[in-house]
């Protein structure tokens, strides 16, 4: 049996832009062709400036939506982002916000709705990680952030947004294969992706009977700014996964698309496991 990767699935980057790393992560393949899947809707998608969730803001707009895209503190990044989005005729707006503050998610939501008219799609994206070789040496400041960061947030968007969605629209959670085969290296920070499929399967059952879909995306070993800027060697990254290597952020981002659109109208409480083959149970 294969080892598993101890560096696994990333949202939220780390200091760095994609076209400094080698390779350069593909974020939306160049023959992708949209087909208007998403027209007419509106997406509020947080860690949207880098990696999978920049994925899911190309793809998003590819198949006609526009974008609020939250983002922490790489401008730089969002605004380039947001000039791919603008190219392809969708309107992306910026929020540069802290999304551990409560009062922050609402504001974004409320910003989303006010500048651009609805809300549709939700997706819940953004997370940080720290790698800790034992549970002592997680400090109890460690433990805060990454649950403040990771799974805090996704109730105050949710909660907030619950005003606008409507029947048809979706919530898409970000996972990870941490969740379901855990990571002795990630302790916290598969704990809150593990707390994050629960909360998906709860909320789809909840909103199940308005008609509003709740799903999730939890990914294996991806190539993006945050395992350039965590680890040292990536020379085997992804390699220990079945098909042998680290997938590309574009070829996580159509699965956003498809459980935004009508193509999943019969699919609730569930995950696509975009992860090169590994098997996982649920």
């Amino acid at each position: 049996m294969k080892k598993p990767s101890k560096f696994p699935i990333q949202e939220q980057p780390l200091p760095g832009d994609e076209h400094k790393m080698n390779p350069i992560p593909e974020l939306i393949r160049k023959n992708y062709k949209g087909a208007d899947k998403l027209k007419g809707k509106v997406a509020l998608v947080t860690g949207g400036d880098s990696g999978i969730g920049a994925s899911a803001v190309l793809h998003f707009a590819k198949e006609g939506a526009d974008i609020a895209l939250v983002y922490l503190k790489e401008t730089k990044d969002a605004k380039n982002i947001q000039s791919q989005v603008e190219k392809m005729g969708r309107k992306c707006l910026l929020l540069k916000k802290d999304l551990t503050s409560e009062t922050n998610c609402h504001f974004c939501v409320k910003k989303c709705v006010e500048e651009l008219g609805q809300l549709n799609i939700v997706v819940n994206n953004a997370a940080v990680q720290f790698s800790k070789d034992s549970l002592t040496e997680i400090t109890k400041k460690q433990l805060h952030t990454t649950f403040e960061t990771n799974i805090y947030p996704y109730f105050y968007i949710t909660r907030a947004a619950l005003a606008h969605l409507k029947e048809g629209d979706t919530i898409i959670n970000t996972s990870s294969v941490t969740a379901y085969r855990g990571s002795e290296h990630l302790i916290d920070y598969a704990s809150t992706k593990g707390a994050i499929v629960s909360f998906t399967r709860s909320l789809s059952a909840q909103l199940a009977p308005k008609k509003i879909r709740v799903n999730g995306v939890a990914p294996g070993p991806i190539w993006t700014p945050l395992i350039a800027a965590s680890i040292g060697d990536v020379t085997d990254f992804g390699q220990d996964t079945p098909m042998g290597r680290a997938g590309q952020p574009g070829e996580v981002g159509p699965a956003y698309v498809f459980l935004a659109c009508e193509d999943s109208s019969y699919i609730t409480g569930q995950f696509l496991h975009i992860n090169g083959g590994e098997i996982i149970g649920g």
